[in-house]
C-alpha cells in the first residue's frame, strides 16, 4: 500500500508557550480547546512515523534546546499543556525571531533535505504565527494542510479569518484533524 503521507511533515508553531502577555489568558483558554486535537495529530504523526518540527518564539534566550525554552515557559497556568505537547528526543526543534516559522531559521533546508513537499501546519497563535508560517510555505510552493482544531488565536474571528485567508489565498486545505 502506497503511503500518502511520504513527503509530509508535521510542523508545531508556538506551542510552548508561557502566555504571559495581553491577551495570553483568552489564547491559553483557546490552546487548552485545542489541545486534545493537538495530540491526536502528534500520535498520527508517530504512528505514520513523520517528521514532528517544532518551531518557537525564543523567548529571549536564543537557544535552540527545547528542554530551556520548555522550562523558561512553564509556570502553573500552562503546565499541563506543556507536559502534553512538549518536543520528544527525535523530533527536531528549532527557534525563531520572528513570525514566521520560515523566516531566519533552517526550516527549509531541513524540509528540503527530508525531501517534504507538504505540510501540516499546527499551533497558535493562529492569526499571526500560523499564518505568517502558511504564507511563506506558500510562497515556497509547499502544500499545505492546516486541521482547523489545531490552530489557536486570542480572538474566534481572527483565527477564523486567517483559516479563511490560508484556505483562499494560499491554497491550504482546511479540515478538522
Amino acid at each position: 500500500m502506497e503511503n500518502h503521507y511520504a513527503d509530509t511533515a508535521i510542523i508545531f508553531i508556538d506551542v510552548i508557550n508561557d502566555f504571559q502577555f495581553d491577551g495570553g489568558d483568552k489564547l491559553l483558554s483557546h490552546t487548552e480547546e485545542i489541545l486534545p486535537n493537538l495530540i491526536k495529530l502528534r500520535h498520527l504523526a508517530e504512528k505514520l512515523k513523520l517528521p514532528i518540527i517544532y518551531v518557537n518564539d525564543h523567548y529571549g534566550l536564543w537557544t535552540s534546546d527545547a528542554k530551556s525554552i520548555v522550562e523558561h515557559c512553564m509556570n502553573e497556568a500552562n503546565g499541563h499543556i506543556i507536559q502534553q505537547i512538549k518536543p520528544k528526543a527525535n523530533d527536531y526543534f528549532f527557534i525563531k525571531p520572528q513570525h514566521s516559522a520560515f523566516f531566519q531559521t533552517p526550516l527549509k533546508s531541513l524540509l528540503d533535505e527530508l525531501e517534504k513537499t507538504q505540510l501540516i501546519l499546527a499551533g497558535i497563535a493562529g492569526d499571526i504565527c500560523v499564518l505568517f508560517t502558511a504564507k511563506d510555505a506558500y510562497m515556497h510552493k509547499f502544500t499545505m494542510h492546516i486541521p482547523k482544531n489545531c490552530m489557536a488565536s486570542e480572538e474566534k474571528n481572527g483565527n477564523d479569518y486567517a483559516l479563511y485567508l490560508m484556505e483562499s489565498v494560499m491554497k491550504a486545505k482546511i479540515t478538522p484533524i
